[in-house]
């Protein structure tokens, strides 16, 4: 089966033909790093990293781009309020650039923890102000542009078919709702650069040919998907909130500019939700992967979590709910840890993986199949089928759990193994119940007792 995957601009599943055969250029929508990515956010990480596995699974070159966010992201997507980074330097009185990198660290951290690769290309908005600015230039002189009081504008009528993503009524659309006209021309008119209100107070500005001020959020991700990627590329990913503005604004300026298409694909994942709204700052539930580890669910645990539902749906996340995931995740380690290599694939159970990865990464089908295998007691084949399967679900299926066991629980252990050797039962079994209460347990096999979490 060839793949499939629904395009966001067409709004329907299409076979992915590549521009250059066997090769892909692909961009993500990176993160704002002026705080901790929380778990909604990696949400949308994940998805395009299993695009990325799979575009590899069926022999694909990819080139993956992401952006980094360190400037020009104002806290709302109508060029209104305090950029995100200057509003973090208030917060924490440390330079933006410090501010930046350590929450970028931490963002890498997560993806290791989560099996998401990293991407080709890491690219920052400060690093790619000259881009920017020529980029604005060559809109200026084709004449989208045009000057308000606090910066330069994106004429948005002057493109025919603004809003083609986002399906957007462009009359229909109510003034102050989305945006504040102010001495905008029309209400999606949106900046490409900001003037600083007063020079040399922002930490993180810049001189250019309309005077001092730094880039609006939308014109980063042209230049820079441009610049490694070309002109017209396959795919750009994002998350569903950047249909209604932000990409409908990055096609506008990029084929303005360029007079070409400017992406073939644009693939977006769903929200975490929580009672049926989006997980966000104002509506609490925002748990990062550090602080789902301190309640003691492991990251990968979290990513079996996000795998169960289609990339395309919104995912209802509770604690009650990530715990059954938990559990089920934990089962299906255990399994795969007991079945020995024979070297041979299962064509059958593959084909079916295969089917459902190329069907728009239908991922939760694909570990439907996976549990199928495993239920299959006829079935041969198995351990390196599911080796092959776990290239793209990134779960560490045959990796055994690093456990650091406390000295006093080690202790527990040794007495129990000396109570078994002497045949006391008894005693071994009560230290065994001990070993239970404080969060591990034993499990006796051939080749000597393994320790486990409960």
């Amino acid at each position: 089966m060839p793949l499939k995957i629904y395009n966001t601009l067409t709004r329907k599943k299409e076979v992915f033909k590549p521009i250059k055969k066997g090769k892909v250029g692909m961009y993500v929508c990176g993160p704002t790093v002026y705080w901790y990515q929380h778990i909604g956010n990696l949400r949308s990480y994940i998805f395009p990293d299993i695009l990325k596995k799979v575009l590899l699974y069926n022999g694909f070159q990819v080139k993956e781009v992401m952006n980094v966010t360190d400037v020009g992201h104002l806290t709302s997507d109508a060029d209104e309020g305090e950029d995100k980074m200057e509003k973090a330097v208030k917060r924490e009185g440390k330079p933006a650039k410090e501010i930046a990198e350590h929450y970028l660290k931490v963002f890498k951290e997560d993806f290791k923890k989560l099996n998401i690769s990293e991407p080709d290309i890491w690219c920052k908005a400060t690093k790619h102000i000259k881009e920017q600015i020529e980029l604005i230039k060559i809109l200026e002189k084709k004449g989208y542009t045009y000057k308000t009081s606090d910066g330069i504008y994106f004429d948005s009528s002057k493109f025919r078919d603004y809003g083609k993503l986002a399906k957007l009524n462009i009359k229909g659309l109510e003034a102050g709702r989305r945006i504040n006209l102010g001495d905008k021309k029309n209400k999606t008119d949106f900046a490409l650069w900001k003037f600083s209100e007063k020079p040399g107070e922002r930490q993180q500005e810049w001189k250019s040919p309309w005077g001092i001020g730094f880039p609006g959020w939308h014109i980063e991700c042209s230049a820079m998907s441009m610049k490694y990627l070309g002109t017209h590329f396959d795919i750009h990913t994002g998350g569903i909130d950047h249909i209604p503005v932000h990409h409908p604004n990055e096609i506008a300026q990029s084929e303005s500019a360029t007079g070409e298409k400017f992406v073939n694909y644009w693939i977006h994942g769903n929200f975490l939700t929580s009672k049926k709204q989006k997980i966000s700052k104002s509506k609490g539930g925002l748990y990062t992967i550090s602080e789902l580890e301190e309640k003691e669910f492991a990251p990968l645990e979290y990513k079996y979590f996000v795998l169960t539902t289609h990339y395309r749906k919104p995912l209802e996340f509770s604690l009650e709910i990530l715990k059954s995931a938990q559990n089920s995740y934990k089962r299906l380690k255990n399994i795969c840890l007991e079945i020995e290599n024979d070297e041979t694939l299962n064509k059958k159970y593959l084909q079916e993986f295969e089917n459902a990865i190329n069907n728009d990464l239908n991922i939760p089908e694909a570990l439907q199949v996976l549990w199928n295998l495993l239920r299959d007691e006829k079935a041969k084949g198995k351990y390196q089928t599911i080796k092959k399967m776990d290239g793209v679900f990134g779960l560490d299926l045959f990796e055994e759990e690093k456990i650091n066991v406390p000295k006093e629980i080690l202790k527990i252990i040794k007495q129990r193994e000396t109570a078994r050797k002497n045949k006391d039962w008894k005693k071994a079994d009560e230290l065994r119940e001990k070993i239970k209460q404080a969060g591990y347990y034993v499990d006796d096999t051939e080749k000597g007792g393994k320790v486990k979490r409960v």
